[in-house]
């Protein structure tokens, strides 16, 4: 096995290169919030390569760095609380370290992580590994924590006590990092314990006692501002109402602070496009770059403020403590779909992405719960809906629209948010209560940790690598969608004589593009499935962008874009606001009404236009069963829902 990524030398700086097979293998073993992803990251400088192991779809960190002239494999093994499984990824920790996982080498040595401010618990887990008789080192976090609140540990009691080496470590401040790096050079020579840890419940519990009276042990006292702040956020009434108004805040500093930066955005984008103009003589070619790549791609990458200041809050939430809360909140909600807040820290991963939250759902014990959130999942407001509700929202309301203090464009959008997660969770719990639910929930084992002030490092880091996420799916699947788009446009070729005894003075720019978009294959796609979306208000254009979105929500956007770039360069965004039938019934008449706008909202709330999703969950489920109903079941749920909504605006503003 080679292992291709970047690592940290015994100093701490990167190193690079290849692993070459052979190196040492050390795993970090230790229970979720530990530490153990710090101390990896600290090890290996950041740099790691990421994946699944083989066969499954649970995350595995694999980073190298380099010691006494060796490189030395490390992998961050995913956060379990005992070597007795109870889900997926805690069965993958076992199996690998009593190499049973095939396709997976065995570690040579383990660094069990625990935290010194819950060091009772931790030791039992201390205790399972060492009955594997394994080269072990113990890396002890948080204890700058446990000595704040009162606490004290001897280190070097703790490690006569064990047997094994025993290093402090503070990942995110580097602290004992080079010790624990020199520790793992010399994992042969290891100390180990003469006599292993008893498996017997209260001869385990007097082995414990004794481990903390070695070790001059004096737990934590508790946080007193965390107590207090966690009586009112944690309360059933005060709390719940608290976590719907910092929803609604977090919408609207995404209209009202990320406006700017998009302006300056379309900016950049309106200059490129004023260059291909300039600099490129051969029509198609300057098509292609203008319309294609800078109307469509452009179009998507506009949002991209929204985007990082989404992400940005999200980190801030999760670093501060809060998102944990929220989870607790969440579990009597769950429990009424009979459901565990384990489900819910999966759903939550889904406003990045539907995928990683379908991954998170092997945290779940039942076989059962995994599959109800699975079909709930891609109803929470993932990432790549926000450019399509953007874009939406502001042809449907000013922003000077105001409803009350509220920008009336976040409330919307709170609302979008709030109607997928209300029905994520309906649909679980249908999906659940079909599966014969049975009322029994395994218990919800979840960190309280103390707030805490984020690092500025980890914030920028979060924000930075779920932004690239997306610039990365723009320069990939979107890009190729639109240039497939325009060429879809574009042809077939109308020579001269065509276009002249077809009407079109082909003296005129935008009457030839008009003649060419309404006659190519991407029209004749659009009004093919015309049928079904004309109840709900689409014509042929928006059609295809429905089409389109398939392969990427956000290519939506782009598709528009592109359409309205090719009508207006100038001004696509007027372009696309006055955009109007060109045949059938409602020809002349506006395209973007309200009911038609609202329509459109609701059915990407609902929809399941995302072909990497549907892929994953088949891997998740091992069958196309699962994958099949979910995007049946939610394109019948779209369509129907964006005709009640259509109707009921129409009615509403007097279009019908």
């Amino acid at each position: 096995m080679t292992d291709t990524s970047s690592g940290a030398d015994c100093h701490g700086g990167p190193t690079g290169g290849t692993v070459v097979t052979g190196a040492p293998r050390t795993a970090l073993v230790g229970s979720p919030n530990a530490g153990k992803t710090s101390i990896f990251n600290a090890l290996t400088g950041l740099r790691a390569k990421t994946g699944n192991y083989p066969g499954v779809t649970v995350g595995r960190s694999v980073g190298v760095f380099r010691a006494a002239g060796q490189d030395f494999i490390v992998e961050d093994l995913p956060g379990t609380y005992g070597l007795e499984p109870v889900s997926p990824d805690e069965q993958i920790v076992t199996d690998l370290l009593q190499g049973r996982l095939t396709g997976v080498e065995s570690p040579d040595a383990l660094v069990v992580v625990i935290d010194a401010t819950t060091l009772w618990r931790s030791l039992r887990l201390v205790s399972q590994v060492l009955r594997l008789h394994r080269p072990v080192c113990i890396a002890v976090t948080l204890t700058d924590e446990l000595v704040t609140r009162g606490g004290r540990l001897d280190i070097p009691g703790l490690e006569r006590a064990l047997g094994v080496p025993v290093v402090r470590v503070i990942g995110n401040r580097r602290v004992g990092i080079p010790e624990l790096r020199t520790k793992i050079a010399g994992w042969r020579s290891w100390s180990r314990p003469v006599l292993d840890p008893p498996t017997d419940p209260a001869e385990l519990e007097a082995w414990t006692e004794s481990i903390l009276l070695a070790s001059e042990y004096r737990p934590a006292q508790p946080d007193k501002t965390t107590q207090r702040i966690d009586a009112v956020l944690l309360h059933p009434v005060w709390g719940t109402a608290i976590f719907v108004a910092v929803m609604v805040a977090f919408f609207q500093i995404i209209f009202s602070f990320a406006a700017p930066l998009q302006g300056l955005v379309e900016t950049f984008f309106g200059w490129l496009a004023d260059l291909v103009d300039v600099f490129v003589p051969v029509p198609w070619l300057a098509g292609l770059l203008g319309d294609a790549i800078i109307g469509g791609v452009g179009a998507v990458v506009v949002f991209i403020p929204q985007i990082m200041l989404m992400f940005l809050l999200i980190s801030l939430l999760e670093g501060v403590g809060y998102m944990c809360r929220a989870a607790f909140l969440m579990d009597r909600i769950m429990s009424k779909a009979g459901l565990e807040g384990r489900a819910f820290v999966a759903l939550m991963s889904s406003f990045a992405c539907a995928v990683p939250g379908i991954m998170a759902t092997r945290t779940l014990p039942s076989a059962k719960d995994r599959i109800a959130t699975m079909m709930g999942a891609p109803l929470m407001t993932c990432s790549a809906r926000l450019p399509v509700y953007i874009l939406l929202i502001g042809m449907l309301v000013s922003p000077e629209s105001r409803i009350g203090p509220l920008q009336t464009q976040g409330v919307i959008m709170f609302c979008l948010y709030f109607l997928g997660a209300v029905s994520a969770m309906l649909a679980a719990w249908i999906v659940k209560t079909v599966q014969e639910r049975n009322g029994l929930l395994m218990p919800f084992y979840m960190e309280m940790p103390p707030y805490r002030v984020p690092t500025l490092r980890s914030i920028c880091l979060t924000m930075w690598d779920s932004s690239r996420a997306f610039l990365r799916k723009c320069g990939t699947i979107v890009m190729l969608t639109t240039i497939v788009l325009w060429l879809l446009l574009n042809f077939p070729l109308h020579s001269t004589a065509e276009l002249t005894a077809s009407g079109v003075d082909v003296t005129d720019e935008g009457a030839v593009t008009s003649f060419v978009m309404d006659h190519s294959a991407a029209a004749s796609i659009g009004r093919a499935v015309e049928p079904v979306f004309a109840p709900l208000g689409f014509d042929w254009r928006v059609n295809i962008g429905v089409v389109a979105s398939l392969s990427a929500r956000e290519t939506f956007v782009a598709t528009l874009g592109q359409i309205a770039a090719a009508d207006d360069p100038d001004n696509p965004s007027a372009a696309l606001a006055a955009m109007t039938y060109t045949d059938g019934g409602h020809a002349g008449e506006r395209v973007f009404t309200a009911p038609t706008i609202a329509a459109l909202l609701v059915f990407f709330v609902y929809a399941l236009q995302c072909m990497s999703t549907v892929s994953v969950m088949k891997r998740e489920t091992g069958t196309w069963k699962w994958p099949a109903i979910a995007f049946g079941y939610m394109f019948v749920l779209a369509w129907g829902s964006a005709w009640v909504v259509h109707g009921i605006v129409a009615l509403a503003t007097g279009t019908a």
